[in-house]
């Protein structure tokens, strides 16, 4: 994904985002993983389901810093930082403002952890980032152990900052969706 300044971004043409209200009620009863992704699904539908510098434009900050969030959640659990850097998503989380925005919905540890990331990023990304075999990307994470306290720190948390991000959207949700 290319380098898009989400606080660059005045939304002229905001799409609107809408959700079900049954959907909602449904997802709050089985976790807070799948009442964001009742959002994160809404937006999606909204701009086409996918993310783009165009459809950037037609999102609001907090949908963006959500979807950032999503995208560094799935990859961080799945596969770890190095995972998320080698897969390009780098310059979508470290260079954009998604740090700073998490920090202003309270959430100061997951902040500096993406700040910390992003200091090993500008570090390793030329060398992680390279296209490779299957053999040479499990090499990295041997390569590069740096990464392994994060990834540890983000797994050990994840339950919690989940719930605060629910719980964010929860006391926010014009910032998201409309509900119907």
């Amino acid at each position: 994904m290319d380098f898009c300044p989400f606080c660059c971004i005045f939304a002229r043409n905001m799409k609107e985002v809408t959700v079900k209200d049954s959907k909602l009620q449904e997802a709050a009863l089985e976790g807070m993983d799948q009442f964001i992704r009742v959002f994160t699904d809404g937006i999606r539908d909204a701009i086409g389901g996918e993310l783009t510098a165009e459809t950037m434009a037609e999102l609001n900050s907090d949908q963006i810093t959500l979807l950032a969030w999503e995208m560094l959640h799935d990859e961080v659990m799945d596969g770890g930082f190095v995972q998320l850097i080698h897969n390009g998503l780098g310059p979508f989380i470290f260079k954009n403002p998604f740090a700073k925005a998490l920090r202003q919905w309270g959430m100061r540890e997951p902040s500096k952890l993406i700040y910390d990331a992003h200091t090993l990023w500008l570090k390793y990304r030329e060398e992680i980032e390279k296209d490779c075999t299957d053999e040479e990307f499990m090499a990295l994470f041997e390569k590069f152990p740096e990464f392994d306290d994060l990834d540890d720190k983000f797994i050990e948390n994840e339950e919690a900052w989940t719930d605060d991000i629910a719980h964010y959207i929860d006391d926010h949700l014009e910032k998201f969706a409309t509900i119907a």
